[in-house]
């Protein structure tokens, strides 16, 4: 007769191995991933209006004291140069955090509704197929305001959407900008922001920890963005990934503890 101690042991180490191999697995699917190095722009690729990609036209994008800026002091004049740094690779389902403030640069020729007003796109084309003369990526957009004067409401974390549309409230949202239900914050402040998204699903913005904002099922469509290759904006076509870049509309703005962690 066999031992039963024999299987109930062989039952208890297999069960072991399991939970260590699961262990192993939640602990890399729950790691946060640091996107800058605080040191340079090494991973990342820069796309500007009327310029080439990897064309970083008068150091707009640099890094000052671990920090990455969208800085103007090299520029003459604006010129509609409406610039994006991509992060080299797409990104499905994650949960996005980074820390941003605005600088007192702002390039007067460049459209008024861009004061204190810079952005985090995601789901975003990938930056070698944004043309020369193509404005925007067709991307969905974390949109980040500061207060433009005294005793004005100016939410943070909004929804703008070039060249794409979401569903608000259960509806398909006709506007190009959804505000948040954020405090409005000075422009100066260090602001904590965050943004998860589950694919082509659901979408989550948060400011300093409170959700402020909450849609669904990001696709292409709708318009604002001009210049692109029509072969790449297929109306209708869920956002399921895409690349995460981040904006220069003639603001400057400051960028740092910018970090990811991939979810299911």
């Amino acid at each position: 007769m066999r031992n039963p101690k024999i299987y109930i042991l062989l039952f208890i180490l297999s069960l072991a191995l399991c939970s260590c191999e699961f262990s192993a697995k939640e602990k890399e699917q729950n790691e946060w991933i640091n996107l800058f190095n605080g040191k340079d722009l090494e991973n990342w690729i820069v796309k500007i209006h009327h310029h080439e990609t990897g064309d970083n036209y008068a150091n707009t994008f640099r890094v000052e004291n671990g920090t990455i800026q969208v800085n103007y002091d090299n520029y003459e004049d604006f010129d509609e140069r409406y610039g994006h740094l991509f992060y080299k690779e797409p990104f499905s389902s994650f949960h996005l955090k980074f820390r941003y403030r605005f600088s007192d640069q702002w390039m007067e020729d460049a459209p008024s509704y861009t004061y204190r007003n810079s952005g985090v796109m995601f789901h975003s084309q990938a930056p070698e197929t944004i043309l020369k003369e193509q404005d925007w990526p067709i991307s969905v957009e974390f949109q980040m305001l500061a207060r433009e004067s005294e005793g004005e409401t100016r939410p943070t974390g909004n929804m703008c959407s070039p060249g794409t549309e979401v569903y608000y409230e259960g509806e398909m949202d006709p506007r190009h900008c959804i505000n948040s239900t954020s405090n409005t914050y000075e422009w100066d402040q260090w602001i904590d922001a965050e943004l998860i998204v589950y694919s082509d699903s659901l979408v989550i913005h948060k400011i300093n920890g409170k959700k402020v904002l909450e849609y669904t099922k990001p696709q292409i469509g709708g318009g604002v963005a001009n210049g692109y290759d029509p072969g790449i904006k297929i109306d209708g076509k869920p956002l399921t990934e895409g690349y995460i870049g981040l904006q220069a509309e003639g603001q400057g703005v400051e960028f740092k503890d910018i970090k990811i962690k991939k979810l299911d």
